[in-house]
């Protein structure tokens, strides 16, 4: 992966980038790249920076130092609408009072281009997330699961070049998750979107990723593959972590699919 990464040209880069709260270094200087149609994921426990720097991506927060680059563009200082880039929640910010199909038009409503097409383009981000036979709903009538889908199809009308995801999976239960990690991984291959999720959940990690970046204390401890980090953590950290935790949840999900 090393060797790939200095062949080819980030799709984002970040650089020295700093944020304190409270005279509190919540991120120390970081610097990762994520490459085109990349599946990154940001993982580590809570307080450990990952949410702070999924803020400063999409534009919702300003750093106190450092650099966002898209595409070798800065957009550091961009509004959220300027970067290219989609979100979805870990509460799905859905509108109880709109149908399935208003909530993904609803996303489109400063298009001009595509103002005509609006129901297409929602139907068509609804069919891919098998939700047609929910079309006409109100939200409070689906499930979590089908909520979320609702969410990941709003984004996805927008066309965003890359997807942030923040910890979309946190309220569903063990089997909507897995049914969901799947359609993730199946809309990455079929889109080429690149995704960056951020979680704490090792598991989810490891199964979602095409490399992880390990965070703790506001630092990046480590930046690789799923392999590499298994087989060759960068420190004790990430060994304690990632390893240890993994192992827990692992044992766990075997006991839950052999119940």
């Amino acid at each position: 992966m090393e060797v790939l990464m200095e062949t080819l040209t980030p799709k984002l880069s970040v650089r020295g980038l700093k944020k304190d709260f409270d005279e509190k270094g919540v991120l120390r200087g970081i610097d990762f790249d994520v490459l085109d149609g990349e599946f990154l994921s940001i993982l580590g426990p809570s307080g450990c920076g990952k949410t702070t720097t999924l803020r400063i991506l999409i534009g919702l927060l300003e750093p106190d130092a450092g650099t966002v680059s898209l595409d070798g563009v800065d957009i550091t200082d961009a509004a959220p609408d300027r970067r290219s880039m989609g979100i979805v929640f870990q509460n799905y910010a859905l509108f109880e009072n709109m149908t399935v199909r208003g909530n993904v038009e609803y996303a489109l409503r400063f298009d001009n281009e595509r103002k005509g097409r609006r129901r297409e383009i929602a139907e068509k981000a609804l069919a891919q997330l098998g939700l047609s036979s929910q079309i006409d709903k109100p939200i409070h009538e689906l499930s979590g699961g089908q909520q979320q889908r609702v969410s990941i199809a709003r984004t996805l009308v927008l066309e965003p070049e890359i997807i942030l995801f923040d910890e979309p999976m946190s309220a569903l239960d063990v089997e909507t998750r897995l049914s969901m990690r799947a359609e993730l991984k199946d809309i990455q291959k079929r889109l080429g979107t690149t995704m960056i999720y951020i979680t704490h959940d090792q598991e989810e990690a490891f199964a979602l990723s095409d490399r992880i970046m390990v965070m703790g204390g506001g630092e990046i401890h480590q930046l690789d593959t799923p392999e590499q980090i298994i087989s060759h953590p960068a420190d004790e950290y990430v060994a304690d972590f990632v390893n240890k935790n993994l192992r827990i949840k692992m044992d766990s999900l075997a006991r839950f699919m052999g119940r």
